[in-house]
């Protein structure tokens, strides 16, 4: 996490270094008169406090640190701040870091564990309630795996079949609004064997053919059920806006080359 920090920091501090560079390149200087001496810009004035500078650079270390994850007391925090305050005035750490590392190493695991255990609950009550919501919307239907469909754009033509490949944009989101994937950030469509994506996807998107638009509303289970993905808690009902842009049919596998037999081996002379 430290190094992440200076990362960052660095990245920002390498950013301005460009850009004050970049106002004093050659080719600039060459091409102001030669007479004349370029005026230095004034400095901007500064819109921020060194006040709220640092409160922002607390705030970044402990987001960074992930202190509302963790749901660190306040009394935990003024004994985390304690021990920034040793660092601050250049003194050891208080017990040495050989002993303690094992013991800090299972605090922050045991920790990490509660929370994504939390995440997981949340996900469950807000996934039942997003399914239920979804259904009881007019015109939506369920699949037979329980994947909650809505026609939100109807297509023409035929309809994918999951050994298909299919070219589509979406937008994908949880429960709570939050979005977590989105082909329409690289403005290009994604294409995709239907037989090679999660389950909800493969059923879901038979119900719609080309040129449409639907919204699959996909139970855990039939997504990444326990195990969490970035951005997506364990037991997550996913909520998909899927256009369908093309189908084809998926190009099948070569069959392998028949093997040629090996050459006899040459029967061996009789002993002379």
């Amino acid at each position: 996490m430290k190094f992440k920090i200076l990362i960052s920091l660095a990245a920002c501090g390498l950013a301005i270094a460009a850009t004050s560079s970049a106002q004093t390149t050659p080719d600039a200087a060459a091409q102001a008169p030669a007479t004349e001496a370029a005026a230095p810009a004034p400095s901007p004035a500064p819109k921020f406090s060194d006040e709220q500078v640092l409160e922002v650079l607390g705030w970044y270390i402990g987001k960074s640190a992930g202190l509302a994850d963790f749901e660190f007391t306040a009394e935990q925090v003024e004994v985390i701040i304690r021990g920034l305050r040793l660092a601050h005035a250049g003194k050891d750490s208080p017990y040495e870091l050989q002993a303690i590392g094992p013991e800090v190493d299972r605090f922050m695991r045991d920790r990490k564990t509660a929370a994504m255990a939390k995440l997981a609950a949340k996900a469950l009550q807000e996934g039942a309630k997003a399914l239920a919501e979804a259904s009881a919307r007019p015109g939506a239907q369920k699949t037979a795996g329980g994947v909650v469909y809505e026609i939100l754009k109807p297509g023409e033509g035929d309809y994918p079949k999951a050994t298909d490949t299919v070219s589509v944009q979406y937008i994908g989101k949880l429960p709570d609004g939050s979005t977590f994937d989105s082909s329409y950030d690289s403005g290009q469509p994604i294409e995709f064997p239907l037989s090679g994506v999660i389950p909800g996807w493969t059923e879901g998107i038979q119900k719609i053919n080309k040129g449409g638009k639907i919204r699959l509303t996909i139970p855990s289970e039939l997504a990444y059920g326990p195990e969490p993905r970035q951005g997506i808690p364990a037991n997550s009902v996913l909520i998909f806006e899927v256009e369908l842009l093309d189908i084809k049919p998926t190009p099948a596998e070569p069959a392998p080359l028949p093997v040629a037999p090996a050459p006899e081996a040459p029967a061996p002379e009789a002993a002379k």
